[in-house]
């Protein structure tokens, strides 16, 4: 302890596995850097001999790690931040930062990394970001380090992560993102409705299925008739109903929305298909657009968000998308318009055709790390700091809540509060201080997939939103990880052509479909089309590369 002192499966696993063996001691002498996985002398400068899962890191001597750091405008950089003070005095730790705006991470990062000139640590990188940079050789290939880190490799075989991680080797059969990993799944959106509208039409239960939630949006428009739509809804302004589709989709045994990706894999035939085309997206677009045409659904699905919420604030509709941190903002804004009657809750995610299930994947946003840090003098000493940073628990509970005693408190059943002065979003939120932009703490620079364990993912959450998740946990399964299909150069390159244009031609058709401008009697066409756009090519590609991974097995 720390103190002031059959379904849509949509990742990708390769034949080829993680080692989850103990971790190994560092090579024995030598000056030079050996083969790939081996770390000689002159590299261990400041490495912990005894460093073990669960351990303390403290380097040797004081180091010094380049970073390359997205600055948040809610929480911008401040040099006298608790974390960089306790990650210097209690584990001899600075940074060399380059500090680069929000607004310009990913191409700044991009154009760095590409150039070779990055930072050794490069962090929120979510996974598949990191293909980009592989066949430049200018990050390295962290598969083959780790062994020397612990608490990353627990973490993976305690948590089933196997299968996961080596959905993102590369062609050559290596990984080259650290990504954030969860014991638990990440559910935060679903629909929030006007809890009080909806039991004014006799309706105090969940719907067990999208089908009577649909029958449900009919009730409230009865029972309520100075309603405009059921629902109006909101982030639509990149793709049409980009969380509503994504949270439906799994159940209708597809993905669509913000998660959409031109190519899934189907259990039954035991290959790649073309998302957009098939039966389940199919279905998928009939049911949005049957509320549409029943006049329960809003055919505004390319407003702004402004434009929902205020439809949603001022009474007009009783229902529209939400996380479980737009609901307090819901709140506020309801507060602030006088309406002191609204009550609102946010829906246990129903089911559908195809059953109960969750897309998605247990690996977040992470840290790559430059090819050319496997040469500097600090380099296992890194490694170890990472390792504990981000997968430790200790290091995990570090970077979400602080210091105990300096930013909280923690009972004897280990229960976490901050200190009343101290808020961080539904926890004390009107503290003067805020345990990010006072303290640089809940800061995802630091922290990979907000918390990664359950009971710190949980820990910060209100009673609330940790009800709500443990309920769709009981009633959700995850749809499985599909077999690995790592493309070549040459296919990378070219399906990523193909890829961006199809995607835009689906995304058009799902929005004339959805809003009744397409009839479904063009299905057939529709099909035809995207095959002639490449679609049948760019999954060919796939398959092709199914095979091989296949075959290398």
């Amino acid at each position: 302890m720390r103190t002031s002192q059959k379904r849509v499966a949509v990742g990708i696993v390769a034949a080829l596995t993680i080692s989850l063996a103990a971790c190994s001691s560092p090579a024995d002498g030598g000056d030079e850097q050996g083969a790939a996985g081996e770390i000689g002398a002159d590299q261990s400068v400041g490495a912990m001999e005894d460093f073990a899962a669960g351990t303390t890191f403290k380097a040797t001597e004081p180091v010094e790690f380049s970073l390359m750091y997205r600055d948040h405008p809610n929480y911008s950089v401040q040099e006298d931040w608790s974390v960089f003070k306790h990650l210097e005095e209690d584990n001899n730790v600075t940074f060399d930062r380059t500090d680069i705006p929000l607004a310009d991470w990913d191409n700044k990062k991009s154009l760095l990394v590409g150039a070779g000139d990055a930072s050794a640590l490069i962090p929120v990188t979510y996974p598949g970001q990191e293909t980009q940079f592989v066949s430049g050789g200018a990050v390295l290939p962290v598969s083959d380090y780790v062994q020397y880190m612990p608490n990353f490799e627990q973490k993976a075989k305690d948590w089933g992560l196997q299968d996961e991680l080596d959905a993102h080797r590369q062609a050559d059969g290596k990984y080259y993102l650290l990504p954030g990993v969860r014991e638990i799944p990440d559910v935060q959106y679903s629909v929030v409705i006007r809890e009080d509208l909806f039991e004014k039409a006799g309706i105090t239960e969940d719907p067990e299925t999208w089908e009577e939630f649909a029958e449900q949006l009919a009730e409230v428009t009865a029972a309520n008739p100075d309603l405009s739509f059921a629902m109006s809804d909101r982030w639509t302004d990149s793709q049409p109903l980009g969380a509503m589709l994504q949270y439906i989709a799994p159940n209708y045994d597809t993905i669509a929305g913000w998660g959409y990706s031109n190519n899934r894999f189907d259990e039954a035939s035991g290959e790649f298909q073309f998302t957009g085309t098939t039966d389940g997206y199919k279905e998928l677009l009939e049911y949005a657009a049957g509320l549409v045409d029943a006049g329960l659904l809003d055919p505004e699905i390319t407003q702004s968000d402004d434009q929902a919420i205020q439809k949603f604030v001022s009474g007009q509709t009783a229902a529209i998308s939400g996380n479980t941190q737009e609901i307090n903002s819901y709140r506020s804004k309801f507060a602030d318009a006088g309406n002191t009657e609204a009550s609102l809750k946010m829906v246990v995610l129903p089911g559908g055709p195809a059953g109960g299930y969750l897309t998605g994947s247990r690996l977040s946003s992470g840290v790559m790390i430059s090819d050319d840090a496997k040469d500097n003098a600090n380099f296992l000493a890194m490694l170890q700091f990472v390792d504990w940073l981000y997968y430790s628990d200790e290091g995990i509970e570090f970077a979400q809540w602080g210091v105990e005693g300096e930013t909280f408190t923690k009972d004897a059943d280990g229960k976490r509060e901050l200190l009343p002065e101290i808020g961080w979003n539904a926890l004390n939120p009107d503290a003067p201080k805020k345990l990010n932009a006072d303290f640089g703490y809940s800061n995802g620079v630091f922290l990979l997939a907000n918390g990664s364990s359950k009971d710190l993912l949980q820990s910060v959450m209100s009673d609330e939103t940790r009800e709500w998740t443990d309920q769709v946990l009981a009633v959700k399964e995850i749809v499985p990880v599909a077999p690995a299909a790592p493309l070549d150069e040459i296919e990378l390159e070219q399906n990523s052509l193909l890829d961006t244009q199809l995607k835009d031609a689906v995304m058009a058709a799902t929005a004339a479909f959805v809003t009744g401008q397409r009839s479904f009697d063009d299905w057939d066409a529709f099909v035809a089309e995207i095959d002639a756009q490449g679609g049948k090519q760019l999954i060919d590609t796939m398959n092709g590369a199914l095979e091989r991974a296949k075959s290398a097995n």
